[in-house]
């Protein structure tokens, strides 16, 4: 995983992680931080095991990396998270010897993890996994989360 290192290391990786993790300091809901996108990751691999995908670890494990740097702008009510995150993905992916096109299919996973519908095979196990690294059965904000219950993961699945 020589490229997701390469990410996880990059010095704007680095910068707004620790940007969100005080950002996020006090919140009750879920959390955006590198552990989450670790969980991520973890699912969609699982997932991808699972349904003989084939995708490379080094793509799953950099585009859950990359996935929610953006929510550091949204914060800042500069910019949807998804979006930005897409510009700050192609900032930092300049610094990988991904193909081209390994680098716009990790683009267009995060600029559509927020959306359910989508032909992309990759696309939907990734958002699945977003979705499934929510431990919403053992949270204790659950009451008041804007999810609905029947969105929430209120049993163990991976």
């Amino acid at each position: 995983m020589k490229n997701a290192n390469i990410i996880l290391n990059h010095p704007l990786t680095q910068k707004l992680y620790k940007k969100l993790d005080k950002l996020e300091d006090k919140r009750i809901y879920c959390i955006h931080d590198l552990s989450h996108s670790l969980d991520v990751a973890r699912i969609c691999y699982i997932l991808n095991l699972e349904n003989n995908l084939n995708i490379d670890k080094d793509i799953i494990y950099s585009t859950a990396i990359l996935h929610d740097l953006g929510r550091v702008y949204e914060y800042e009510n500069i910019k949807d998270h998804h979006i930005a995150s897409v510009d700050i993905a192609r900032k930092i992916l300049e610094s990988t010897d991904f193909k081209q096109d390994d680098k716009e299919k990790i683009i267009d996973a995060i600029k559509n993890h927020r959306n359910k519908n989508q032909d992309d095979l990759f696309n939907q196990i990734f958002y699945k996994a977003d979705k499934l690294s929510r431990d919403c059965f053992n949270c204790r904000s659950q009451n008041s989360c804007r999810w609905s219950r029947e969105k929430m993961n209120l049993k163990l699945v991976y």
